[in-house]
Formats: C-alpha cells, structure tokens, sequence
C-alpha cells in the first residue's frame, strides 16, 4: 500500500514558488463559503418577490446549511484516500457551479436545488482549507495560518447579513450569487497550478452506507429544529423526525462500530482529547451563531437600529475572534499547554455570555454596552479555533487526519444551526410569558426573553469549559512533526483499532 505523505512535507505540496498565492486563493474560498451561509438573511425578502414557486423562502438557507452540514465529514474522508488536491478542486467547482446557477434561477425550486449544489462545495471547503494549510507550512508555522483562517471564517460568517443587505439595496439578490463565480474561478486556477497532487492514502473503500445513515441522521435533526420555518407536510412531523434521527444515529454508530472501514473511525473518540475538541466545537458552533443571530435581531426590533448600525455593533466581536485566534496560535507555538490556553478561552465564553446576560438586566437599551459584552465572547472563541484544529490533528493518526479535521468542523456547523433553532423557540417561550408583565411591544419584553438566551448559551459554554479538562496538558510543540499525540493502537477492525 502506497504509504501516506506526512504532512511535515510542506515543500512538497507546491510545485514551486511561495506558498502565498495559494494561502490568498484558500482563505478567499473560505470567506466566500462562511458568507454564504448568512448572506441571504437580508436578501429573502427581495427573492421571494422576484422568484415564482410555492416553496417557503427559508428553504434556500436550509438547503445550503443541510447540504454544507452533511458532506464535511465525507470530504475529510475522501482526502485521506484520494488525497486533498482533488478533493479541494472538486468542493471550489461544485461552489462554482452552484452560485452560476443560483443567480440565474429563475423560480424558487431552481434556486433551492442551486443552493444545495453550492452548500455540496461549501461544506468542504471548511475542512479542506485547513488540511491544505497543513501541507503548505511545517509544524512551527501551521498553527498561525490555520488561526488565521479560523478568524477569517468567524468575521466572514458576522459579515454576511451586512454584504447581502447591501448588495440587495444597491444591486440586486443575484450578486451575492454572481460575485462568487469570478473569484472562484481565480482561485481554482491559482490552486491548481501551484498545489502538487500528493500521493494519496490507502485505496481502502468508503463507507457509502454508513455516509448514507450520517445524512440521514444529520438531515433528520436540521429539519426537525426548521420544521416551521420551512413549513414541512403534516405528515413529516417533529415526532417523525426526531424518530428518524434517533433510528439512523443508532444506526450509524453500529455500522461504525462493525465497519471494517468506517466512514468516522470511533476509535478516535477513545482519545479524551478528541472526544473534548468535538465536544468544544459544538459549543464554539452554538456561541458563534447564537451571537450572529440574536445579537442584531434585538439591535433592529427592540432598540430599532438599521441593519448596517446593528452589524457595526458586531465590530467587538469581530476584534475579539480575530486577534485571539493569532494571539493562540503564538501562544501555542511558545509551548503554552493546550489546556490551560483552553481553560482560559472557556471561561472568557461563559463571561461573555453572562456580562450580556447582565447587560439584558441592567443596561438593556444601551448597544455600546452590549457590544462591549461581545469582546471577551469573541476572544474566548477566537483562542479555541486553533486549539480545535491543531489537537484534532495531533489527536489521530496521519492516515486519518482527514476525517479527523473533518468531525469537529462537522459539529461546530451542526451545533450552530441546531442550537439556534432551539434558541430560538427558548426567546419565543419567554417572549410570550414577559409580554403580559411588561407594556405591549416594550424592549423590556425582548430583553428579558434574551436573557434566557444568553443563559442557555453559557450553559453550553460551560460544557465546552468543562471539555477543555481533557485537552493536553503538555506542549504540542514537544511532539516530534507528523507524530500523533495519541497513543498507538493496535492496527484491525471496528472501533479499537482499523486502517484508514
């Protein structure tokens, strides 16, 4: 069997010349994939009234975020096979081609169909992204750039609703759409001339079947926290599909468990410090989001600012993200300890969460003062992006760094959606039993309901905290390039132990 390329050979994955071009063409590829997950927000409205069809607005946010959600851990996959090259090439094409359709839609099932083709592109190219970088930079410098696309994705993912109302205002919907198709194609064409097709892993085969269960489980559970919003048949209930989901999650893990080659290898859950940077992901996931969304949701309804003030008060949040994210990846190239660096960055989370839940209490009618809470909301998820990315590395075996990048991006998209949705229907609860206690329509009303929010939030930020126990406690940079921290396993089937 071919034997896989380490991915210390940062020499090897560029034909020649500086590695720069190919950082610019993956980071724009990147931001263009996080925009499009917010971008149209601002823009339903305008396409709702220019496209024919029946179908429910919100179907073109849900069929990218289903799409995008479901491919991720089969792109990781993919790349440890056939190599991260092609994989990459093939997500920007599909990205492509699905933008070019969507701006030429001319009825709501053509643009719900074109978004599903770009989210089967966008959702790899959050993993991608970070295994290219990989290749690109030896050990001592990875953990910067990754930082730095981890940053690059949070800001462009706030700045999404704010580049969609724009370009809605002054030109129209189909831009948000037209403008990827140019830029993709530069940096498709920068990629493929200056990436060198690394010699791929094992020719084992996938896991189509246990693919086929994780969509299931993954659409089942999305749809499940949409189902009114996307206003689904009577007979696709919640209860319907919440057994669906239980039934293909099960399922799943037995075939993953029996598989002789699993599509997500569970022995990588074994080790502690995976099971805690999936676990930290999903909450990283569920705060990014849940600041996105409701943070400007209460600055235009409650306190009636514009879309574009609203978004500017996300400017603390955007400062945080991006400068914790480059200070961890120097930290943790300084042999700072993981779980320290992680302890810190959690307990700047629930902060976070808990000074906005105060500031709901006491100051609800002042932005500056929320927009202050959002700074250290931001600088403990921006210094829990690298560690993410650079433990779950680290974590497994080189032939699975793939789908080891993969499952944490996997969750954190995942947690996100999901923990919105539930977040939502938490406001809801509470917004009806404050509206009797305070005057009819008063920011008094929606203030109090978001401090549920803010308070559920914590809660889950408590739990990635709680995670970062698990992290390791010695110095990444003691480990020996393309050495996995975990421990060695004995090599056969099933969960303990099988080859990629």
């Amino acid at each position: 069997m071919p034997t896989p390329t380490p991915p210390s050979t940062a020499a090897a994955a560029l034909r020649s010349g500086s590695p720069a071009p190919a950082l610019a063409a993956l980071m724009l590829m990147l931001v263009l994939a996080a925009l499009d997950q917010t971008i149209l927000s601002t823009a339903l409205p305008s396409m709702a009234h220019d496209l024919p069809g029946s179908l429910p607005p919100a179907w073109t946010f849900s069929a990218y975020l289903l799409a995008a959600t479901v491919v991720i851990a089969l792109y990781g996959r993919l790349a440890d096979v056939h190599g991260r090259k092609p994989m990459l090439l093939l997500s920007i094409a599909l990205f492509l081609l699905g933008s070019l359709a969507c701006a030429a839609s001319q009825s709501m099932l053509q643009l719900v169909l074109a978004r599903a083709l770009q989210g089967a592109g966008g959702g790899g190219l959050m993993t991608l992204t970070m295994l290219t970088v990989a290749a690109l930079f030896p050990l001592q410098e990875r953990g910067r750039y990754q930082a730095l696309l981890g940053a690059v994705y949070g800001v462009a993912t706030m700045f999404g609703p704010l580049t969609g109302g724009w370009l809605t205002e002054h030109l129209s919907w189909r831009w948000a759409f037209g403008l990827n198709v140019p830029l993709a194609l530069v940096a498709l064409g920068i990629l493929a001339a200056t990436l060198r097709r690394q010699p791929a892993g094992p020719r084992t085969p996938i896991d189509h079947l246990g693919a086929l269960l994780l969509a299931g489980a993954l659409c089942s559970a999305l749809l499940m926290t949409q189902h009114e919003r996307l206003q689904l048949p009577a007979w696709l209930s919640v209860g319907a599909l919440g057994a669906a989901c239980a039934a293909c999650t099960c399922a799943f893990l037995l075939r993953q468990r029996h598989a002789r080659h699993p599509l997500v290898p569970l022995s990588l859950f074994a080790q502690p410090m995976y099971a805690a940077v999936a676990t930290i992901g999903l909450a990283t996931g569920l705060a990014l989001y849940a600041a996105v969304v409701f943070t400007p949701a209460y600055l235009q309804t409650a306190l009636h600012l514009s879309p574009t003030a609203a978004a500017w008060y996300l400017l603390p949040l955007m400062a945080g993200v991006t400068t914790a994210a480059i200070a961890s990846s120097r930290l943790l190239r300084s042999r700072i300890p993981a779980r320290g660096l992680g302890l810190v960055a959690g307990t700047l989370m629930v902060a976070g969460f808990v000074l906005l839940a105060l500031c709901m209490q006491w100051a609800p009618a002042q932005p500056l003062a929320l927009s202050a809470c959002l700074l250290p909301l931001g600088a403990g998820m921006g210094l829990l992006f690298p560690i993410i990315t650079m433990v779950s590395q680290r974590a497994a075996p080189v032939q699975l760094m793939g789908i080891a990048t993969a499952v944490p991006v996997m969750l954190r998209s995942l947690g996100g959606a999901v923990g919105v949705a539930l977040l939502t229907r938490v406001f809801s609860s509470a917004l009806h039993s404050a509206l009797p206690l305070q005057p009819a329509g008063s920011a008094a009303a929606g203030a109090q309901a978001l401090q549920w929010v803010w308070a559920c939030a914590g809660a889950t930020a408590l739990l990635g905290l709680l995670a970062c126990r698990w992290l390791p406690d010695a110095p990444m940079a003691q480990a020996p390039e393309g050495a996995s921290l975990a421990r060695p396993r004995p090599a056969g089937t099933g969960a303990a132990g099988q080859r990629a």
